[in-house]
């Protein structure tokens, strides 16, 4: 494979001028969404001094995409999904004004700001399976990888120049001008998804209620290669997240030097970027399913050599390896999902595919930070990567078809 092939194809912006829209605003508000999450925790940290209340932020955020994710996915596939993601954003960016607003009435107790990120979070648990319904309609079979690697890089950028913007804000404008930028992108996201043709679901639509959502399950229970993708994520995830190591990694390795703590995040987004640029490499591969299991090994056995390294920046290096290997195996796993799920099913289909991106890291930072309490953080991550890579190896060992799936 030539230089040029194993770079980011980026053939979808090109020749589907609705899915460059979409990705330009979808961009862009993730950007704004990174800005307002750093705001959200030094608005919470500021006014607490509490890890408790950090942590309650992302409980606050994960909870509702968990307990409402598959009734809203059931949703999205029974109604035309442009017009429910336009009104779900449009929501969102309501939020965002409101806790702009702040400057004005007075900055929310830490209680009150956890009920405004729940509320955002219901949203964005009917956003997120909508979107995922957007591609498939735009981009034809043999772009589609192509266009969810696009998805990806945006992603990572946004891990990049959201956070480091939201600190140059908070230090001049302030915490409502973060809120106020992410009610903007919100906008252009609006914006990025006006043009799209209508998206009823094909075939039957979904029941209402309980019956829609056990329509799902069953799905899955009878799909292995979709089965089988979302627990290799699970698997990567829940045994092996690093996160919450991090600050004890800092302290060991860089003497607790709080301008070094963030290199850890930076490091894994750096290599999941450098992956999606040269992702041509792996979503031109035929075989979808081996690359994602080649991916989430990769993931566990760098966080292994980082668990085990004492150089602090060689350790670093292996978290930039779990980064680009994190990003072949998200792609690689979206593709297969996407390949496989019939057009009706996708609202629900996407929607247990977001739990699983959500409560699967955040599981794992619960179990990484309970192994290194009562042993250490090596331990932690050494037994997290081993047995990442015996759990994938047994995922792919079971269902055969995950390694064959196109």
């Amino acid at each position: 494979m030539t230089i040029a092939g194993a770079l980011l194809d980026v053939t979808p912006l090109r020749s589907s001028p609705p899915f460059r829209r979409l990705w330009i605003g979808q961009t862009l508000s993730a950007i704004g969404g990174q800005m307002a999450f750093v705001a959200v925790m030094f608005q919470v940290w500021a006014t607490t001094g509490s890890t408790a209340w950090t942590g309650a932020v992302g409980l606050a955020s994960a909870l509702p995409l968990i307990v409402l994710g598959l009734f809203i996915g059931s949703v999205v596939d029974r109604v035309d999904r442009r017009r429910l993601y336009l009104i779900v954003t449009g929501g969102q960016a309501a939020g965002s004004l409101v806790l702009a607003g702040q400057f004005l009435y007075g900055y929310l107790p830490p209680a009150g700001l956890l009920v405004m990120i729940a509320a955002q979070s219901c949203l964005a648990a009917g956003s997120g399976p909508a979107a995922r319904t957007f591609i498939p309609r735009l981009l034809p079979e043999d772009q589609l990888a192509a266009g969810l690697a696009l998805n990806r890089i945006a992603f990572q950028g946004a891990l990049l120049l959201g956070p480091a913007l939201g600190g140059l804000i908070l230090g001049g404008p302030g915490i409502a001008a973060c809120h106020l930028i992410d009610a903007l992108t919100f906008s252009a996201a609006i914006f990025g998804a006006l043009d799209l043709p209508r998206t009823n679901p094909g075939g039957e639509p979904a029941r209402p209620g309980l019956r829609g959502v056990l329509d799902g399950l069953a799905f899955l229970v009878r799909t292995p290669i979709v089965r089988g993708a979302l627990l290799t994520d699970l698997a990567a995830t829940v045994l092996s997240m690093p996160v919450s190591l991090f600050p004890l990694v800092n302290a060991e390795r860089f003497g607790d030097d709080p301008r070094t703590l963030g290199l850890f995040l930076t490091a894994i987004a750096v290599g999941g970027v450098a992956a999606s640029v040269f992702s041509g490499a792996f979503t031109r591969l035929p075989r979808p399913g081996l690359v994602m299991l080649g991916g989430s090994v990769g993931w566990g056995v760098a966080l292994t050599l980082f668990g085990l390294s004492t150089d602090p920046w060689a350790g670093l290096a292996f978290l930039a390896l779990a980064g680009a290997a994190d990003t072949v195996s998200v792609v690689s796993r979206s593709t297969i999902v996407q390949r496989h799920t019939p057009d009706e099913l996708l609202g629900r289909v996407g929607a247990a595919e977001q739990i699983v991106g959500r409560a699967g890291p955040d599981l794992g930072n619960l179990r990484g930070g309970l192994i290194a309490q009562a042993t250490s953080g090596t331990t932690a991550l050494v037994s997290g990567g081993l047995l990442c890579v015996a759990a994938v190896a047994a995922v792919g060992l079971t269902i055969p078809g995950l390694r064959q799936g196109r």
